[in-house]
């Protein structure tokens, strides 16, 4: 039941070239930096990432995509960084846009066991009817575009027809975290990590406070144990290190 880890680098030492990778954050809000920092040292290549988010150039996610090693993104934003934007249009980097709303429920579906699921968002547009440019050619023309969806009325109101998201492994920051898994998540970092950590078969996490087990009251807890197979205990520097995407206040 102890799953806590020595450090990042062995927790994230077996995620293999080529894995699908579930990230939480939002921005750069809970995004969890030591863990995408220990994979760039190793060295993963080819992964599919699904995050709301490619981070910023520099920060987050986007230290592995600045470094070539982000095949694929699901994800609903995509603005503030320019490197996403250039490999994108370059046709480097395959993306799969699907509205925020649907990515949180199909990244908790998925965590839940259910396949698939109908939901009015995006009806009527290239998200049900296909045609999205996933990834371009490098002479800027589509090379693939996104499938048609199956649609369906429901008391006189279409749906599209969405699938649940479950990833190899899942990254993802918590405030407090217990010997056992049990996670808590503070403000705006409670954002995709609880889906996140849903969703990944092997998910791991890295705390900024680390409990015995019983510190944590069972109704304060936001993701279970049962989700979660590693946790990392952040040093009090790592925990500090909380950058603000853009100030609005004079300096």
């Amino acid at each position: 039941m102890n799953k806590v880890r020595a450090g990042a680098a062995e927790a994230v030492a077996d995620i293999p070239d080529g894995a699908s990778l579930a990230v939480g954050g939002f921005g750069l809000s809970g995004v969890p930096e030591v863990l995408i920092h220990a994979l760039y040292e190793r060295g993963t290549n080819g992964l599919k990432v699904v995050s709301n988010n490619c981070g910023v150039d520099g920060r987050g996610l986007g230290i592995l995509l600045s470094a070539g090693r982000i095949a694929r993104v699901t994800g609903s934003y995509v603005g503030e960084n320019k490197e996403f934007a250039r490999q994108y249009l370059g046709g480097e980097l395959e993306v799969e846009l699907t509205p925020q709303g649907t990515l949180a429920e199909r990244l908790r579906a998925g965590g839940a066991g259910i396949p698939a699921f109908y939901t009015p968002a995006g009806v009527g547009t290239q998200v049900a009817n296909g045609g999205l440019p996933w990834r371009y050619a490098p002479d800027g023309i589509v090379a693939v575009a996104s499938p048609r969806k199956e649609t369906r009325d429901f008391a006189g109101r279409p749906y599209v027809l969405e699938h649940g998201i479950t990833t190899d492994f899942a990254l993802v920051r918590a405030w407090r975290g217990d010997h056992h898994g049990n996670l808590v998540f503070r403000r705006a970092a409670a954002n995709f990590n609880p889906l996140a950590a849903m969703a990944g078969r092997v998910t791991v996490a890295e705390v900024e406070e680390l409990v015995e087990p019983g510190a944590l009251r069972p109704d304060e807890i936001h993701v279970p144990g049962i989700y979660v197979q590693r946790v990392v205990a952040l040093t009090a520097g790592q925990a500090a290190d909380k950058p603000i995407e853009k100030r609005t206040v004079r300096p």
